[in-house]
């Protein structure tokens, strides 16, 4: 088991604070109780920033920060979803571009420790599910420059990359707890 991951805390909405093997048994559970449905398991980050007090300012003012929230989310077509996030640590950041690197870089390290787990654990004896990531970019905006960027990024980790307005797993589940 990935010691990242296994040291983190995940939280969901309806049962709390959870562990990483708590996680993956409810998602577990989750898949068992619609065998046939079709699922997908969603990975998405948001950020928030933050200013650095001055009095913790080191040499110049206007530092920023951005809380950055992954949220993992399982849904199943006609049945609803759930979903579990966390928060990572603290990253400084200069501009706009940094803070969508940030979002990418933290779904796609979730992804990358994450899955090989889930998949471990489920032993292809379970339903099988499409995977994304979603990324907080879309066609309209100051971020719209980026898509190209960020989507081949995660495409070329192997993944599929979803953005606005179909990026519900940042824009708007991680966004909640930012």
């Amino acid at each position: 088991m990935s010691e990242v991951l296994s040291a983190i805390t995940f939280h969901s909405p309806t049962q709390g604070e959870m562990a990483l093997e708590e996680v993956i048994g409810e998602i577990k559970k989750f898949l068992i109780s619609h065998p046939d449905a079709e699922f997908s398991l969603v990975i998405g980050s948001d950020s928030q920033e933050k200013s650095v007090p001055a009095s913790r300012q080191v040499g110049g003012t206007g530092q920023k920060f951005a809380h950055v929230i992954t949220a993992v989310i399982v849904h199943c077509k006609g049945f609803g979803g759930k979903y579990f996030w966390h928060r990572n640590k603290p990253v400084k950041i200069h501009s706009l571009r940094e803070k969508i690197y940030a979002e990418t870089f933290a779904s796609l390290h979730f992804a990358t420790d994450f899955v090989p787990i889930l998949k471990k654990t489920l032993n292809g004896k379970l339903p099988k599910y499409n995977l994304e990531i979603h990324i907080d970019v879309g066609e309209h905006g100051a971020t719209r420059e980026m898509i190209k960027e960020v989507v081949g990024i995660i495409r070329g980790n192997g993944f599929v990359a979803k953005t606005k307005p179909n990026s519900y797993g940042a824009s708007y589940i991680a966004d909640r707890h930012t």
